[in-house]
């Protein structure tokens, strides 16, 4: 179990955002828009097609993170505890000074693998949310709000449960900041280029 939560954790503090937007051209992402190492900021500072690709990537490595550990080990708790370990790697990459992104693409690939059913309504929660007030991190925040509840509902394992609520809790903190521009109105909306 223990090699399964490191590996995960090393594969999801893969900083992706900041190779690929080194790749763009952007500036370095540390010092620019939210100052964030995610998808979200690098769809502002280097365009559609980059933010894209950092966001499947980052998925991918949550993604991967839980499957390796399927590979490892037959009890659901290490597959759980490796997705969690990889959203970790992403917010707090040893790498980067424990610098990274939010973790909501990670999250996303991760619970791909973990509860394929919530996922879906999930992500429609926060493509709707998106949609409707141009606000990646109010998608981000009520999508993350959501997963654990609609887990429960579509007969997620306690393990994966776990998870969600665990995944949920650290994104949310991660976005307070994002809470308080958006109460404050001063939330950046999606298209507005740094």
């Amino acid at each position: 179990m223990t090699l399964a939560i490191i590996t995960a954790y090393l594969l999801g503090s893969v900083p992706f955002a900041l190779l690929l937007s080194r790749r763009f051209n952007a500036a370095d992402l540390r010092k620019v828009g939210s100052g964030n190492l995610g998808a979200a900021n690098v769809l502002r500072a280097s365009g559609v097609r980059a933010g894209v690709l950092v966001a499947l990537l980052d998925a991918g490595k949550g993604a991967a993170s839980v499957a390796l550990a399927m590979r490892m080990s037959s009890a659901p708790v290490v597959p759980a505890a490796a997705g969690v370990a990889a959203i970790i790697g992403h917010i707090y990459p040893v790498w980067l000074k424990f610098r990274g992104g939010k973790g909501v693409a990670t999250a996303c690939g991760v619970f791909s693998l973990l509860t394929p059913i919530a996922v879906p309504p999930a992500l429609l929660v926060f493509l709707v949310s998106v949609w409707a007030s141009k606000y990646i991190s109010l998608g981000s925040i009520l999508a993350s709000i959501a997963l654990p509840s609609i887990a429960y509902a579509t007969g997620a394992s306690a393990a994966s449960l776990g998870a969600a609520v665990a995944a949920g809790a650290l994104i949310l903190f991660r976005h307070r900041s994002n809470l308080t521009r958006l109460i404050g109105g001063t939330e950046r909306r999606l298209g507005l280029r740094i």
